[in-house]
């Protein structure tokens, strides 16, 4: 492996790309070598990580030839660039969602399978100690068998939020935008969702797009779930602020998530593991609740550390282009649910 500082480059100057800027300039083994993006600010930005300003990422590509690519762009251009870095064998890191369709989403995955170029989708909450441990806890059987899970995002978005149209139209709500992390954590700790039944509204807002939403689980392992969604509600039920993970918002802890399985139960992100006292405990004895300590360590700066191993050759992408797909695939097959009001599987799409 090579012991040379790495050399990085950012797609995307705005609030997310200058947050990937802060963590690169503070990760001993990581330079921030250049930014492109054509908006003023990013010229800014790039001044004062000490990075070279690009207006076009394809120039920036071929002549930084930089060791791996950061890329914080809208939605609507996320595979392009992802192609762009492929077609260079650049390894990158793209925020999710991988793309914005199915179809563009397919076409990057194949690019990227065919030539061999890692990438990394930006789902920053599996590089969550919380979330690690969850799986690692089913995985190893200490709930048993899972047999129900139970998840919130309720938070309420000021009006002004709402200001830029795209907030208020298809593909610019909550089901998208937030809601996508809650089901890639559960994709992640749970397995696959085989089918999804979603009831969504617009009632408080009347915007074009959904501000509410309820949605039924069906694993593909045979467990079930639901989930409850909304930007409308003041709560403090929701990961974000439950794990102290985000970045803009206040540590407010609570729980979000619930696992039920044949021999305990687990609460995310507390880590409160509810089980009987002994093997042979009856559902009238108390339960007994432990613990479980995780190490402290931030998403983000986590997420950072495994995709410079993924530059290096010394790890394989811990949300691959194909996983990041699938987790595409569920939201649509919920937001379609939602739109037809019936039952639909991802698979299908």
């Amino acid at each position: 492996m090579p012991a040379e500082v790495l050399r990085f480059a950012i797609m995307g100057g705005g609030l997310i790309g200058r947050e990937h800027a802060a963590l690169i300039a503070a990760t001993p083994g990581a330079d921030l070598v250049a930014i492109a993006d054509p908006a003023p600010a990013a010229k800014l930005v790039a001044s004062e990580f000490g990075a070279r300003h690009y207006l076009d990422y394809r120039t920036m590509l071929d002549e930084m030839r930089p060791d791996g690519v950061i890329i914080a762009l809208p939605n609507a251009l996320h595979a392009q660039a992802v192609i762009a870095c492929i077609e260079r064998g650049i390894p990158c890191l793209v925020e999710k969602p991988v793309a914005d369709t199915l179809e563009a989403a397919r076409d990057l995955v194949a690019a990227a399978e065919r030539a061999d170029i890692p990438v990394l989708v930006g789902h920053q909450r599996r590089h969550s100690p919380d979330i690690a441990k969850a799986k690692q806890l089913i995985e190893e059987g200490h709930l048993g068998r899972l047999v129900g899970v139970n998840a919130m995002w309720l938070a309420d978005k000021p009006e002004p939020y709402f200001d830029a149209a795209w907030r208020r139209q298809a593909g610019g709500g909550p089901l998208l935008i937030n809601l996508i992390h809650d089901i890639d954590c559960l994709r992640f700790i749970c397995g696959d969702i085989a089918e999804v039944m979603a009831f969504t509204s617009n009632s408080v807002r009347g915007f074009e797009v959904e501000d509410s939403a309820s949605v039924s689980l069906r694993f593909s392992s045979g467990a079930v779930g639901t989930v409850l969604m909304s930007d409308a509600a003041v709560s403090p039920y929701n990961w974000d602020t439950a794990a102290g993970q985000a970045l803009y918002f206040p540590h407010q802890p609570e729980n979000a998530y619930f696992f039920s399985g044949t021999k305990a139960a687990l609460a995310l992100p507390s880590m409160d593991l509810w089980k009987h006292e002994t093997e042979e405990g009856h559902w009238q004895d108390p339960l007994v609740k432990r613990h479980v300590t995780l190490d402290g360590s931030r998403a983000y700066v986590n997420q950072l550390a495994h995709f410079m191993k993924v530059v290096t050759g010394d790890a394989k992408p811990l949300v691959s282009a194909r996983d990041g797909m699938m987790t595409l695939a569920t939201i649509l097959a919920i937001v379609r649910s939602g739109r037809e009001r019936r039952p639909v599987n991802p698979s299908d799409l």
